[in-house]
């Protein structure tokens, strides 16, 4: 709720306060919400290797924090921001802030952002923590806790968009800030009141050297090759395991061995000196668990690439949305007038109904025909997301030429209502990818990158908030040779041509979902294949390991050790 309040009416501010312009105020907020995402990254890996899901959302949270009173206090003071003035009537003549007081606005801003980027990945992560995946009751739970986790992340930003927007635009922005301030400070307590009650997953350290010593030790042994039917070669392999072993590694969960990216393989072949084995080094030799782990990384990076464009949907709906909305007739009534960025509730009012009826009803139904836990799976469940962000924008086209048609030959102001389409279509289509992209992020990951894997959810979504800021550039820069300048080169929509902007992205929407539907079957497949080999591998195990009793040369390697007599 709080980083929503100042997110999605943030444009508003820049224009209206800061004096920015309308191409700069859109990629102002862009790369600040790019920036939140990005910074999820960060805060994945310090609770991942240092901290815990725990302490870095509370100290993340009191970083965020400060942002938002310094934001309350640059808002409130008129010395630290540029003289009052009508961009509208008299923008020419209206004075930009600069030096000290875009250095307060932009410090406050990107704290922020670090805090809410850093805290953001975590809730999810341990919230998730809490239930046990290796029981079938509680892994049925588990789905379900991500469609109320995001129903709760609705009903923050349903009350951000319609009742801190409306104090932001009849109070001031300095109330609306110090609003959500009062917010993160409750938020703050109620994380810290359930102290006692959570199960804690401790930090396994850097995540990222069990990563670097794959790559090292596979490119230290590319000439190496390796033989598909002797997997006695592979370091910590299933064929060398006895049946009473574990394969769990301190890294976590059961790793399948899989086909994919091969020559990682040689990470873990044993190079043998007779009937020993001469590696000791970790950079060198490394075990199945670790290079499983980066196949897995590099596996979901296409289907991570396949959200960005759809993020790149949403960022106009938090700013070129917002401004269509400012030049349609916004009355309710003759008193009440709708403040446009309080447009973006309009999804959430949607969620907010949907979400409990998807989970209450339609996963059971589903689960019967399917079999899977959630209903369908966490790729289909995206696929159709990716699917209907096409008809978002192309919804939002044709209105925003109906509506400058309007407005330029007939000198008439449509209705604000007129663009909620484009709001309920992206609506259901955020229902479908985000809570889709969660559930599939964090199943893939092993223990010790719950939250940095979760975290590349968000981070998909500063992928498309950037990728916004470089098409309104390039857009401009390409389209400004014509007579009539660029798409959105002025600060007037009825001068600009924002439908053709939103045909481009429908184009590039649909495009980003054929690709899709490539990667998740590249994906899928390799799943599946995955499965297959395992089953092999299981039953040449058993015969392995009979072998090896009988004749009293059993040998024995259990992930994370090295032991061969």
């Amino acid at each position: 709720m709080a980083i929503a309040a100042v997110g999605n009416n943030l444009i508003t501010y820049l224009i209206n306060e800061m004096h920015f312009s309308l191409s700069k105020s859109a990629n102002t907020v862009t790369n600040f919400v790019g920036t939140v995402f990005f910074m999820a990254l960060l805060g994945g890996y310090l609770a991942d290797s240092y901290l815990g899901s725990f302490w870095t959302m509370l100290i993340f949270g009191f970083v965020e924090l400060s942002g938002f009173v310094l934001l309350s206090v640059q808002a409130h003071l008129p010395q630290l921001k540029p003289p009052p003035c009508n961009m509208l009537s008299d923008g020419e003549h209206c004075v930009e802030a600069k030096g000290l007081k875009a250095w307060i606005f932009f410090i406050a801003l990107y704290l922020v952002a670090l805090g809410s980027g850093c805290v953001k990945p975590n809730m999810i992560a341990h919230g998730a923590d809490q239930f046990n995946r290796d029981n079938p009751k509680q892994s049925k739970k588990l789905s379900g806790y991500f469609n109320a986790a995001y129903f709760a992340f609705s009903v923050g930003e349903l009350i951000a968009l319609t009742i801190l927007v409306w104090v932001q635009t009849h109070s001031g922005m300095d109330v609306g800030f110090g609003v959500s301030a009062a917010a993160m400070a409750m938020a703050l307590i109620s994380l810290v009141s359930g102290t006692l009650y959570y199960r804690n997953k401790p930090p396994q350290g850097s995540i990222f050297i069990p990563i670097a010593q794959v790559f090292v030790a596979a490119i230290l042994k590319r000439k190496q090759v390796i033989c598909p039917s002797n997997r006695q070669m592979l370091h910590g392999s299933q064929n060398n395991v006895p049946n009473n072993v574990s394969l769990s590694s301190d890294l976590g969960s059961d790793l399948l061995y899989t086909e994919k990216f091969r020559f990682l393989d040689r990470a873990c072949i044993r190079s043998q000196d007779g009937e020993h084995t001469t590696e000791i080094s970790a950079w060198r030799l490394c075990t199945v668990a670790q290079v499983q782990q980066v196949k897995i990384l590099i596996s979901v990076i296409p289907i991570f690439a396949c959200t960005i464009v759809f993020n790149t949907i949403l960022a106009q709906l938090q700013t070129f949305s917002v401004q269509q909305g400012s030049a349609m007739d916004t009355r309710l009534t003759r008193s009440f007038h709708i403040p446009p960025a309080s447009l973006q509730s309009i999804p959430y009012m949607m969620l907010i109904l949907i979400v409990p009826l998807y989970g209450t009803f339609f996963v059971p139904f589903a689960r019967k025909f399917t079999g899977h836990d959630s209903g369908i799976a966490p790729l289909q469940r995206i696929g159709f997301g990716l699917f209907f962000a096409t008809f978002s924008m192309v919804a939002a086209a044709i209105i925003e030429k109906k509506r400058r048609d309007a407005a330029v030959n007939l000198n008439k102001t449509l209705s604000i209502f007129w663009i909620t389409p484009q709001f309920l279509i992206f609506g259901l289509s955020e229902m479908f990818t985000a809570v889709g992209l969660i559930e599939f992020f964090y199943k893939q990951s092993v223990k010790g990158m719950q939250a940095f894997l979760t975290a590349m959810t968000y981070f998909s979504y500063s992928f498309g908030f950037y990728l916004s800021s470089l098409l309104v550039s390039l857009v401009n820069k390409i389209t400004s040779t014509s007579s009539n300048g660029g798409w959105l080169h002025e600060n007037d929509l009825n001068k600009d041509r924002l439908d053709l902007f939103y045909w481009m992205l429908a184009v590039l929407s649909f495009l980003n979902f054929l690709n899709y539907i490539f990667w998740s079957r590249w994906f899928s497949k390799g799943s599946t294949s995955s499965i297959r080999t395992s089953q092999r591998e299981t039953h040449a195990a058993e015969d392995y390991n009979h072998n090896a009793l009988n004749t009293g040369k059993n040998v024995g390697a259990v992930i994370g050790h090295d032991i061969i007599p």
